[in-house]
This record gives structure tokens, sequence and C-alpha cells, in this order.
């Protein structure tokens, strides 16, 4: 049980549901139903390969979404401090109060304008050069969408607990199938199969080195691409245009900072374990840098992959300012920065 007033968790749980309320239209009936289904699973503090009843699922699916009827058109709450109300986004004044009593408060704009909050306990702070370090474990509060890293400004944090759920879930979708592919490779070298637990464990500790690294790529990206980078991604038409728009970035930041840490390690189960999350637009953008990987799987050769690296740095600066430029000589017409910037033309 938390030690933290009712008032105060209560109003970031409100903050939750309203955003949830607000944003649950935002996602295809599968993917919402996967949020639905992991967040009745955490909700219920059921265990990650506990077998769900479709019945209990569906009614308390029902349940939440009455409740997100009612507040159509409310506004979101000021949290409670014993100072006074603060903004629910102000991070620096609420973790004030937080950090000494051991917890961590997160809060942002996730995909698709979505606010995302979480409220969970401390299990690292740090203060860096220019920057600060969250880790938070088992968390007090969340909402649907459960982001495992996120950077705001100079502040960073590592949700644990949201980062274990993920891996648990691509681990869970890879064995549909058992493709003989990253994840198998990644699965084999950290004994997945002789000890799941102690497996979980140590990949969750390589992603979250994964999830720092990016988290400090996306904020030297902020710094050389400006708030005009910001202003671009919430004026994106479309979710499609919003995605290839964030995984440049993505790019950029993991070029810059994970893949020359993992290359300079050559640990091949990191190395895996990246390119098995290396997925959707950001694999569709680079394939060079997949096709790179798979040479160094059949050959043991890293050259290929520090070669493309180091071409990708240039390559994802390049389409970032490109977009920018576009972007500000746009004007109000939205859909013109993305006038022939399909995934053919960016891509390398």
């Amino acid at each position: 049980m938390s030690s933290l007033p009712d008032l105060f968790i209560n109003s970031i749980k409100y903050n939750c549901d309203l955003s949830d309320a607000e944003h649950a239209g935002d996602y295809s009936l599968c993917v919402y139903l996967m949020h639905m289904r992991e967040y009745f699973r955490w909700e219920q503090n059921l265990p990650y390969d506990a077998k769900l009843d479709a019945g209990s699922v569906g009614e308390w699916v029902s349940a939440r979404e009455q409740y997100w009827n009612t507040l159509e058109g409310q506004f979101y709450r000021k949290i409670p401090l014993p100072t006074g109300e603060v903004d629910a986004f102000d991070i620096e004044q609420i973790n004030s109060w937080l950090v000494p009593q051991g917890y961590g408060y997160s809060a942002g704009i996730g995909r698709f304008d979505k606010p995302v909050f979480s409220l969970g306990r401390l299990t690292t702070f740090e203060q860096g050069d220019g920057y600060e370090l969250f880790y938070t474990g088992e968390e007090v509060v969340r909402d649907l969408i459960s982001p495992p890293a996120m950077t705001r400004g100079t502040t960073i944090w590592i949700r644990q607990e949201a980062l274990r759920r993920v891996l648990w879930e691509m681990i869970e979708e890879w064995r549909w199938k058992k493709p003989k592919n990253a994840m198998a490779r990644t699965l084999a070298g950290y004994g997945f199969g002789q000890d799941p637990e102690t497996a979980l464990d140590r990949m969750a500790e390589q992603f979250s080195e994964f999830a720092i690294l990016h988290e400090l790529g996306e904020k030297i990206c902020g710094e050389c691409l400006g708030d005009d980078w910001n202003q671009m991604v919430m004026a994106a038409s479309d979710r499609a245009q919003e995605i290839m728009i964030r995984a440049i970035r993505d790019l950029l930041a993991d070029c810059m900072m994970v893949l020359p840490a993992l290359l300079s390690q050559e640990e091949k189960s990191a190395l895996h374990f990246y390119f098995a999350t290396m997925t959707g637009v950001r694999r569709q953008l680079f394939p060079s840098l997949f096709n790179a990987y798979q040479r160094w799987v059949d050959g043991g050769d890293f050259q290929p992959l520090r070669k493309i690296v180091r071409k990708g740095s240039r390559h994802w600066r390049c389409q970032a300012a490109r977009l920018l430029e576009r972007h500000r000589a746009s004007g109000e017409l939205r859909n013109s920065v993305f006038d022939g910037c399909s995934i053919e033309a960016l891509s390398l």
C-alpha cells in the first residue's frame, strides 16, 4: 500500500482516466483490445503468464468504457501538494516533494498527443551532466498506454515495471510461431529456455540500458533540432505522418548513442536484442541497417554494421533537417511538409 495521501493519488488517477477516455478511439480495435487486456492484467495484479478469463475481461472493459463516457468534456485536475495545487505537468515541483518519500512522477505528451501520467516507487534517482534520471519500479498509478521510457526536457524516466511488461508481450508474440529470427537468438543468448525469470531480469536490465542511451540521444536531438521539431509533430495531419516523423528522430538518436555503444562492446546477445526490437516503420525506413545485421549474423563481421551506423547518423540528421526546413516554409499548409516524403524517399 502507498503511504501517499489518497487525494494526491486519486488526482493522478483521474487524469489518467480522462486521458484514456479522450484517446481510446485513437487505436485500431485489435491494438485497443490488446492494450486493454494488458491494462486489466496490471490492475488485477495478475502474473504475466496468467490465463485471462474472457468474460471477466469483457465485463471490466465494458464498465471502464461506461465510466469513460461520464468524463466527456471534463478538465485535467491540478495535483494537490502540501504547499498548494500545481499543474499536472509541473514535474519539477511534484517530484521535489515525492522523491524524498521514495516515489517518482512522470507526465508528458505521448503519441497522437495523448497525455501520459504515471506514479511509481522510486528505485534509483540520478543527476548527471545536464539531466535527471528517474528509475521507477512498482507502479501505483498509470494509464492505458505505458511507455517504458520517456524524456521531457532534461528529465529521463525509465519505468521498469512497464518495461518488463513490454518485454513479456514481445516474447509472447514470438512464441506463437517461434521464427528463427533476432528474438530467437536473443532468447537463446539470455538462456530463456533454461531459466525464464532470470533471463527476463537480464533482458530488462539490458533494455534499460538501451532506453537510457536512446533517451540521452533524444536529448541531444532536442538540442540540435529545437522546439520546431515538436511543433512539426503536432502539425502532422495524420497518424502515419506522426509515426514517420517520430521514427526518423528515433533512428537518429539510436545512430548517435545506442548503436555505437553496442558495437563498441561487441556483446552479441545485446545486439540481437536491439534488432529484435527494431520493428515497424523504423525497420522499413532503415533496411540497410538490418541487411548489415544479417551479414554480421552470417559471417561475424562488425564492419558493415559500424559503417552503416556512421552513414545513418549523417542520413537521419539530413532528413530531419530537410523536414524541418519544409515545415518552417509551409506555414499553415500542413500536408505540404510531406509532399514526396514516402518511406521509400526517406529510407536508407
